[in-house]
């Protein structure tokens, strides 16, 4: 954290820095300034968050600086120290959310009293801002998701995180699985937004997907901000312009065909070391979601290779076809969960990503050589055998 001290006599300078009780407070560096015009330049460079003013000063006073900080809403905290015991400095403080004010002469217990008080204070703002903000951006990606999936129809209540435009252009941002994509699509949404030209949502259902909504006729200036700015690859398909935000779901829906179709363009393209090491990871991934419903297209989208080297590969990688091996893997978990009690056959058809009882049955038996129903009678005669 960062402390600044400001007045125009040295010696006072000098008193309040040795007073403080800096290190112990957590103050890590402490600047200092001669007036308001000076704190004004270093508070915009250096971003204390602990000011301590003098009120009186040439050229721009505490008050005038406070003001200042009031008018862009500044989060530090700002304590007045002045030996004019006037109630209308007082006044002023209080109208502009100063922290604290306090008199000359300073007293050792009473300054460190406020400082520890001001840093506390200024944790907890904090925290609890990065809280909101963490609730503001899931609702805004939930609000998104929900309206490119058809579940709301209320498309116009995304104006809130939106500029006025009088038309808008949709993108589709296609990350690579294993990178993480939320610090970079946070990124693009703080640029966009301090620009006033967009934001960035991450879907829900597919948090390798980004959609991004920018005002009419800026996304080429947006996507080259991407290539200069993102280290990772990316996929991106952009939609005709729609008039409204009520053409949200539709371009939606035309942008995700377009990704399906692979007709996409490419920002920084995967190196051939990390196409091998793509193959062990899409071996992980489906693994660990062999119950989803997988396919060649989806990871095709989600690896960032073609079907037919993924059909090809996959049989090299593991000896077996793509949709062979998911089923190796569905048939293992149902033999496991055939041998308990609690779970009916239904249920772990559908636990599996069948959704048709009968055909995971024949399934079942092509793979095992038995139904489902015969394995676990099987499996029940041993135990009562005591057969292992």
């Amino acid at each position: 954290m960062k402390a600044l001290i400001v007045d125009d006599e040295f010696n006072v300078r000098d008193v309040i820095r040795h007073l403080g009780q800096w290190e112990i407070c957590g103050i890590t560096k402490l600047l200092e300034a001669k007036n308001g015009h000076e704190a004004k330049s270093m508070i915009e460079k250096e971003r204390p968050e602990i000011i301590f003013t003098d009120v009186k000063m040439p050229g721009m006073g505490g008050i005038e600086l406070i003001e200042w900080l009031d008018s862009i809403s500044y989060p530090g905290k700002v304590i007045f120290i002045t030996g004019y015991n006037d109630y209308s400095y007082m006044r002023k403080a209080i109208q502009h959310s100063s922290f604290d004010y306090l008199l000359k002469p300073i007293e050792y217990e009473a300054f460190n009293h406020t400082l520890e008080k001001s840093v506390q204070a200024w944790k907890d703002d904090f925290e609890h801002a990065e809280v909101l903000e963490d609730v503001k951006k899931l609702r805004r990606n939930q609000l998104a998701t929900a309206i490119c999936l058809g579940d709301r129809s209320d498309s116009n209540s995304l104006a809130e995180f939106l500029p006025e435009s009088e038309g808008y252009m949709l993108t589709l941002l296609s990350f690579y699985q294993m990178h993480n994509p939320d610090i970079y699509i946070q990124k693009l949404s703080d640029e966009l937004t301090d620009r006033k030209l967009g934001n960035a949502f991450s879907l829900q259902t597919d948090l390798n997907l980004c959609l991004v909504i920018t005002i009419r006729d800026q996304w080429l200036s947006v996507e080259e901000w991407i290539s200069q700015e993102f280290d990772i690859p990316v996929r991106l398909v952009t939609e005709e312009q729609v008039e409204t935000l009520s053409d949200i779901r539709t371009s939606f829906q035309a942008l995700q065909k377009k990704l399906e179709e692979q007709n996409f363009r490419s920002i920084h393209r995967l190196d051939e070391i990390d196409a091998a090491r793509r193959m062990e990871d899409m071996v992980s991934y489906v693994d660990m979601y062999y119950m989803e419903d997988l396919s060649l297209e989806k990871l095709s989208n989600v690896f960032f290779l073609s079907r037919e080297h993924i059909s090809r590969k996959y049989k090299q990688e593991t000896g077996m076809t793509l949709s062979k091996y998911i089923t190796e893997l569905r048939i293992s978990q149902a033999k496991s969960w055939l041998k308990q009690k609690d779970k009916s056959i239904y249920s772990i058809s559908i636990m599996l990503g069948y959704q048709d009882e009968i055909y995971f049955s024949k399934l079942f038996k092509k793979v095992v050589g038995m139904t489902p129903f015969e394995f676990r009678n099987r499996n029940d005669q041993h135990e009562s055998k005591g057969v292992t």
